[in-house]
């Protein structure tokens, strides 16, 4: 497991994502299909909860019956390669710090157009009227809540249950990125998705908001920011509309000692959110502090792992 696993991570910094033929992708279209086939305009409340639930069932079942099976035929160095390869294209760790460098290098050079313009590429809320404080607020939150949805989710669910466990997992959480919306369309259709990837993030999550904590604290950095980084999970996280979002933002934004979070515009209106993290507002060095958190709760992660190895060994 752990040869397989920093196999994966070196061919995620040697290539990064797939621009071409991207599982993804493919799985993206079936689900287009699946959906089409089973959603209705004027099913009722349970009957579209009911069919979202098929759906899910539709996309889901096909490639995690089929890494089941290659998993449970292929032995030896082919399984390794094979389970690398599959953790590779589940994890996007080194897609996740470019996003954020390119964000970064024009607020550096203070070209707020571009960097708004590539800060929309990250997420979903407005950015044409955001300025560097928001800017940065914004892409730090990005890298540390993808860092347990892109990384760490899919490393737990590998160690947990071996490729099925991470191909369902990459499987549900582009099923809630699809669905998981509570717009008029997915409200209730989405909702099984919604759910079903809260439960699979729940433990990772707060795995996760352990480490970015742990991360914290290192030769820069006193003890007191690993309790910092616990307090702001602690006190603040609960408070935020996703409940594993929250853990994993608040956690890493004590640990590097700024203030995330606060009221955003999505779609043209104006959301009230708590605010995360304590102490100064994000600037562009905030980012690459971000990405090296990320970077430090990783290497957490493989020492866990490693020393998990060797207990089972």
């Amino acid at each position: 497991m752990l040869v397989t696993t920093l196999t994966a991570l070196f061919l995620d910094r040697l290539w990064g994502e797939p621009r071409r033929f991207h599982p993804l992708v493919w799985l993206g279209r079936w689900a287009d299909r699946v959906e089409a086939v089973l959603y209705a305009e004027q099913a009722g409340k349970h009957q579209a909860i009911a069919r979202g639930a098929f759906a899910w069932l539709g996309v889901t079942l096909p490639p995690v019956a089929l890494a089941f099976m290659l998993d449970n035929r292929l032995s030896g160095l082919w399984h390794t390669l094979f389970a690398a390869l599959m953790v590779y294209l589940a994890i996007g760790w080194r897609s996740l710090k470019e996003h954020a460098e390119r964000v970064m290098a024009p607020l550096v050079q203070q070209d707020i157009a571009e960097a708004r313009r590539q800060l929309s590429m990250m997420v979903s809320r407005d950015v044409d009227t955001l300025e560097e404080p928001q800017i940065a607020l914004a892409t730090c939150e990005s890298v540390l809540e993808n860092g347990s949805d892109a990384i760490f989710a899919a490393l737990f669910w590998f160690a947990v249950a071996g490729v099925p466990g991470v191909v369902l997992y990459r499987t549900a959480n582009t099923l809630d990125a699809m669905w998981g919306y509570r717009n008029a369309r997915y409200r209730y259709f989405g909702r099984v998705a919604a759910r079903l990837d809260d439960l699979l993030n729940w433990l990772p999550a707060r795995l996760t908001a352990l480490s970015y904590a742990l991360a914290g604290w290192h030769r820069k950095a006193s003890r007191s920011r690993l309790r910092q980084a616990l307090r702001c999970w602690r006190e603040q996280g609960g408070g935020w509309k996703s409940p594993n979002a929250g853990p994993v933002m608040a956690a890493g934004a004590g640990a590097l000692g700024v203030r995330l979070g606060g009221p955003s515009r999505y779609h043209g209106t104006l959301q009230p959110r708590p605010v995360l993290g304590a102490g100064a507002t994000p600037d562009a060095n905030a980012i690459r502090r971000a990405c090296r958190l990320l970077d430090r709760a990783l290497l957490i992660w493989v020492v866990w792992l490693a020393l998990i190895t060797l207990l089972l060994s």
